[in-house]
Formats: C-alpha cells, sequence, structure tokens
C-alpha cells in the first residue's frame, strides 16, 4: 500500500524503514530542507537494524512538500510530538482526500487537533483519524538515516474519530501493522490509552536530581525503581478510573503489565522493558526544562487527563500534583494552557455531547 510518514524523529525513521521493509511504498516528508536534500542525496536510504541484523530499504519519495507526500496515499502515519501536531495539522489538513486514515501513535487526543484541522481549513472530505496507547515500535536513530528498532509491538488499543468509520480506519491501519492491532472505541478512549503520561511524568520528575547531576541517565533502567513504580501505578489508577467513569471497557492496559514476568500481555509484549534497558540506547542526555518527557507527556498528557478527569467527575490528585511540580521545575504553570477540552475547543460540551461528537464527527 502507498504510505505518508511525517516527520524526522525516532518514530517517523522506524515507521517508514519498517513500512519500507514491509513491501509498501513508502514517502517521506519533513521540514529541514537541508536533512531532505543530505537524505536524497544519501539515495533516499534508510538503513533498519532489529534482532534479525541490518536491512538497506529505499523510500519512495524524500520531500518537504507535504501535498506530494500525501497524494494517493491510503494511510498517513504522524508519530511527531504532540507539541509540534498543530502545526502539521495545518499544513496538512487542505490536502486530504475522501478515505484517507490519519494514524497517530501515540497522540494526546491529537486525533481531535487534526480533524478540527481539517474542518478549518474547509476540507470536507471523509477522512478518519485514529490514535493509539505507544508508538508501535522501541526505537532510537543511530544515525541520520539510521535506525535502531529494539522492539515492534504486539497490542495496539486503536480508537478512531468519528467512530462511525472505525472499520474502515482499522482495516486500513491493519494492513500496515499486521496483526497488531486492537478496537478501543472511539479516539477518547484511544488517547486514555497513552502510557508516555502515565510512565515518563514520575521518572522525569522523581529522577529529577540524578538527571540533573549525571551526564547520562537511563530513567528505565536506574532510575524504575519500587518506590516510583508505586507511584507509577496509583497515576495509572486515577486514568483507569476516568475511563471507568465514561463508560470504556476492558483491557485497559495497566501500566504494571509492562514489567510483570506474567499474566496479561501489554502492548510491547512479554520481557520489552529488560530488552529497552538493555539495549542502551535509552541512556541520554536529558535536560529536564525540554524534555519530550516533560514538554508532551507532563505539560499535554497530564493536563489532558485532569481535564477529562474533571468532566468524568474523578480525583486526579497524582497527575495534578506532576503538572504543580514538572510546572515548577520548568518555571512555567502547567496546569494553564496545556492540552484540555478547553483549549481543544470543546469545553462547552456535556459528557453526552461529546460522546456524540466522537461518533458521528463535526458534520453530523
Amino acid at each position: 500500500m502507498k504510505i505518508a510518514v511525517l516527520g524526522g524523529g525516532n518514530g517517523s525513521f522506524a515507521a517508514a524503514g519498517d513500512f519500507a521493509l514491509s513491501g509498501h511504498e513508502v514517502r517521506l516528508w519533513r521540514r529541514d530542507q537541508d536533512q531532505v536534500a543530505a537524505h536524497r542525496a544519501a539515495g533516499s536510504r534508510i538503513l533498519v537494524k532489529d534482532h534479525n541484523g541490518a536491512h538497506d530499504v529505499k523510500l519512495a519519495l524524500v520531500t518537504t512538500d507535504i501535498a506530494d507526500a500525501v497524494s494517493g496515499t491510503e494511510l498517513i502515519l504522524c508519530p511527531a510530538p504532540a507539541f509540534a501536531q498543530p502545526d502539521i495539522a495545518r499544513l496538512l489538513a487542505p490536502h486530504l482526500r475522501d478515505g484517507q486514515v490519519v494514524f497517530l501513535p501515540p497522540a494526546t487526543f491529537g486525533s481531535m487537533i487534526f480533524a478540527l484541522a481539517m474542518r478549518d481549513s474547509g476540507n470536507r472530505a471523509r477522512v478518519s483519524f485514529a490514535e493509539t496507547g505507544t508508538l508501535p515500535w522501541l526505537t532510537r536513530k543511530h544515525g541520520p538515516f539510521e535506525v535502531a528498532i529494539t522492539i515492534r509491538a504486539k497490542r495496539l488499543p486503536v480508537g478512531v474519530f468519528p467512530l462511525n468509520l472505525a472499520a474502515h480506519a482499522l482495516e486500513v491501519i491493519g494492513r500496515a501493522l499486521p496483526g497488531a492491532i486492537e478496537p478501543c472505541g472511539d479516539a477518547l478512549s484511544g488517547a486514555l490509552m497513552n502510557a508516555g503520561a502515565i510512565i515518563h511524568p514520575p521518572l522525569i520528575v522523581m529522577n529529577a536530581g540524578p538527571i540533573e547531576h549525571f551526564e547520562r541517565w537511563d530513567i528505565h533502567k536506574e532510575g524504575t525503581q519500587p518506590a516510583i513504580r508505586r507511584v507509577t501505578d496509583a497515576l495509572d489508577a486515577e486514568r483507569i478510573a476516568v475511563r471507568e467513569r465514561l463508560g470504556y471497557g476492558a483491557p485497559h492496559f495497566p501500566l504494571a503489565h509492562h514489567y510483570a514476568k506474567e499474566g496479561e500481555i501489554w502492548m510491547y509484549g512479554r520481557g520489552s522493558h529488560d530488552r529497552l534497558t538493555d539495549s542502551g540506547d535509552w541512556r541520554e542526555r536529558i535536560v529536564l526544562s525540554d524534555h519530550r518527557y516533560m514538554r508532551e507527556d507532563l505539560r499535554l498528557g497530564l493536563s489532558l487527563l485532569v481535564s477529562v478527569a474533571e468532566l468524568a467527575g474523578i480525583a486526579t490528585p497524582l497527575a495534578r500534583a506532576f503538572l504543580a511540580i514538572g510546572g515548577v521545575i520548568c518555571g512555567e504553570n502547567f496546569a494553564e494552557g496545556g492540552r484540555t477540552l478547553t483549549t481543544l475547543g470543546l469545553g462547552q460540551l456535556s459528557q453526552a455531547d461529546l460522546q456524540t461528537l466522537l461518533r458521528e464527527g463535526f458534520d453530523r
């Protein structure tokens, strides 16, 4: 199938390389003209490294023209950080066509941002937007055009907006990621599966001392200690309580399953945490105020969780606490201006009205 991948980070290169490795026609879009020129000069190739070795694959197109990238594609995958979504959504919106599927793994309810951008652009194409709980790959770039894939996801809970187009969206995404897709309802359900907003805030806040002290620190190895795990589980309980109050059923993919040696299989399968830490790819320099775990997962992810919890009538003391502490670390007020139902333009909706919108879309 024809697939467009948007972005130039770890997830985008893993997606482009892995889809090309699977035989799909892949077009990669990114905004950096110099990087695109360099990639073309290198043959528009990506070296994918996984447990089977190194695989040199060629992309059909590497471009700065988003219209060329998405023209005629069935699937558009954008794993860019949530804070980059509004700009990308505005660039993409006029070029979407009937039947296309925009997949955001994960998205912090970014499916709504892309759908709103399309509506605001005047584009009335019949397009579906989907998001899941984590990136389909545990991955890091090892060079400008080289990416290492440590693990491919085994179970990806996917929510779709509008829900009445879910059958088509899930079929298209399923052809790109065969055997990994599990429907979880509407896009808000998909957003409330976002693991990053649960695992990363405790890790980056509770490890702030060693992060600032050491040149490089692996918060998933030395930073994942029993005390932090207990806090993570309690924060996850707030997420699950919100899902249950909104009527979303199990499985809720509790983060505890990511670490467990037995029981329910989590998104990345059994033993994924050990393989992640053994790879060494997550031993990195972290700047607390700039890192994606702080700017995306904590600031945007937890502000969304708190906002939806307020609608559902669920208390989220830990999520609020991390927003407050993270804001102090960064010298900002994370409780204001994050990603909330109000900042998305949905704050006036009742729970029933929001669920109708999620099911039927804007043109009901």
